[in-house]
């Protein structure tokens, strides 16, 4: 048989293809796994799925990874990985559940058999350094509300379950939510939980608290403001020290934390906390003092963030700050001065011809931690995930390859995890 010409030029137009798609393949080294929350439809009632993606070396890019899974329940709204990066938590709101998940080498999610039903609605998940506690803040959600929009009606509640192997145990303390000490006139505003973290406390790090984002329906209402009926300060910081067998102890006071508080972080080393202001555009700051029993407002503060800031991340390091803008669809980049802990805003260097914008309404972001240095963003109008490098002298961003990367309906969470035996960044005091 005898080929044309054109055809033999086709010919070896697709072998060579094919050969530089295998050889491309082969090249591709995959550092991390994100895990990315999600549904699998647009409804209220339609089941949370969990998707996995790999990220390559070199380019940050995510390509599909192991098999979607169901996230065990309705709505899954946050996701916590435990420290070891064996096992994944997803809170899920629409049917009040928390599942365990096991981490294959690979990225692939398995689902334990046995799950926590709350009374309450789950809204944010932490666990200890040690991989002991696994935390969990929830209220009774109001009709007819969700998320990113929950609201409560009461019952606002901090919970503190058992971990064994990776195993959720039973619950081993619970603290109510409430105003309490100078401000126990106010102990009986309705609060809406937003957040949790709990400090690192290692063999070089002192410091044993979780902390807790709240702000106070009674004070804040915009959508109903004559249901306003206390004149307290609205956003708060509540913490919580960590004693033998997990008894948790409040602090002698909560903190005040601007309107509507929406996400918190701290540095690896426990010297600062930071927490995202909603309603105001700000990012507060606090020196964390005596191991975390006190905080002390950073100078110059608070710092102006995007619009309705929605969720932070703290760069492996400690140097760097990361916050979602969910009504202007950014990132926003911080420096932080390691000597007083205020952060300066990073300006992108052009050379990278990057971008801070994300696909429409970014709610969560990560780093990924095994190089530190690509920064993703779960974006719930957007239907998808957003990609940047970050640039480790400066903690400017560009953005990935081929972003955003599409997901299924509304996510909600992103966590990551290294690739097998990869080293993650950390930094030692």
């Amino acid at each position: 048989m005898k080929f044309s010409k054109l055809s033999q030029l086709f010919l070896v137009s697709s072998i060579g293809l094919l050969v530089a798609t295998v050889f491309s393949a082969c090249a591709i080294t995959t550092i991390d796994y994100v895990f990315v929350a999600c549904s699998a439809g647009s409804g209220t009632a339609s089941a949370g799925q969990i998707m996995t993606y790999a990220v390559d070396s070199q380019s940050g890019a995510l390509r599909t990874g192991a098999p979607t899974v169901a996230s065990g329940g309705v709505n899954p709204v946050s996701m916590v990985v435990s420290p070891n990066y064996a096992h994944l938590y997803v809170a899920n709101a629409g049917n009040s559940t928390i599942v365990h998940f096991t981490i294959g080498l690979q990225g692939q999610l398995t689902a334990d058999s046995h799950t926590v039903t709350l009374t309450t609605t789950p809204i944010a998940l932490a666990v200890n350094s040690a991989g002991t506690y696994l935390y969990v803040v929830s209220c009774n959600a109001a009709t007819n509300t969700a998320f990113p929009t929950l609201s409560c009606t009461g019952g606002a509640t901090l919970t503190e379950y058992a971990l064994s192997s990776g195993a959720i145990g039973s619950a081993t303390a619970a603290k109510t939510l409430s105003l309490y000490g100078s401000y126990a006139a106010y102990s009986g505003d309705i609060l809406v939980p937003t957040g949790l973290t709990v400090l690192t406390n290692n063999s070089v790090v002192s410091g044993n608290t979780v902390y807790v984002t709240a702000y106070d329906l009674s004070a804040y209402n915009p959508g109903c403001t004559s249901c306003v009926t206390s004149s307290a300060n609205p956003g708060w910081v509540f913490g919580y020290t960590i004693g033998s067998g997990g008894t948790l102890t409040a602090l002698a006071t909560p903190y005040e934390a601007g309107i509507k508080p929406s996400a918190i972080a701290a540095t690896p080393v426990d010297t600062y906390l930071y927490v995202t202001d909603y309603a105001q555009g700000h990012l507060i700051g606090y020196t964390i003092l005596d191991g975390g029993a006190s905080l002390a407002f950073l100078p110059s503060g608070p710092f102006r963030t995007g619009n309705e800031p929605s969720a932070i991340t703290i760069d492996p390091r400690g140097l760097f700050i990361y916050a979602t803008n969910s009504l202007d669809s950014t990132v926003s980049p911080y420096e932080i001065t390691l000597a007083s802990g205020v952060p300066t805003i990073t300006v992108n260097s052009s050379s990278t011809g990057g971008s801070n914008s994300t696909d429409t309404q970014p709610v969560a972001v990560v780093i990924d931690p095994a190089l530190g240095r690509f920064v993703y963003t779960a974006n719930y109008l957007g239907n998808s995930v957003s990609g940047f490098r970050l640039d480790p002298t400066s903690g400017a961003l560009g953005q990935t390859q081929a972003t955003p990367y599409p997901t299924g309906a509304k996510p909600t969470a992103v966590a990551s995890v290294p690739h097998g035996n990869y080293s993650t960044q950390s930094v030692t005091p």
